[in-house]
């Protein structure tokens, strides 16, 4: 995330806002073991991480799909790997 700063009329202060991404810019072969953290949580749990890259069958065919993993509870379930890009629901790390 960027930070963007804003000049103030007093001398030496700053008032620093972090600049939005419009889109997060992933790549489905570098995420495993990736730490992603919901934005709301879901049962207690907040802090997953991937830890598989589903391959497809055919080796032409892109890859869609990622298992994460609850670090609290440990419970497994996949999820296409461009919903990670949506920053209402998943922010990047652990936070």
């Amino acid at each position: 995330m960027k930070k963007a700063v804003k000049p103030s009329s007093a001398p030496g202060s700053e008032v620093q806002a972090f600049a939005s991404q419009a889109a997060r810019r992933l790549n489905p072969k570098k995420l495993r073991l990736s730490k992603w953290t919901a934005a709301s949580p879901y049962g207690k749990e907040r802090h997953f991480m991937v830890t598989e890259v589903i391959q497809p069958g055919q080796p032409a065919t892109r890859i869609e799909t990622i298992v994460l993993e609850a670090v609290y509870s440990g419970r497994l379930f996949s999820l296409s790997w461009r919903d990670l890009s949506d920053g209402r629901q998943w922010l990047q790390g652990w936070q």
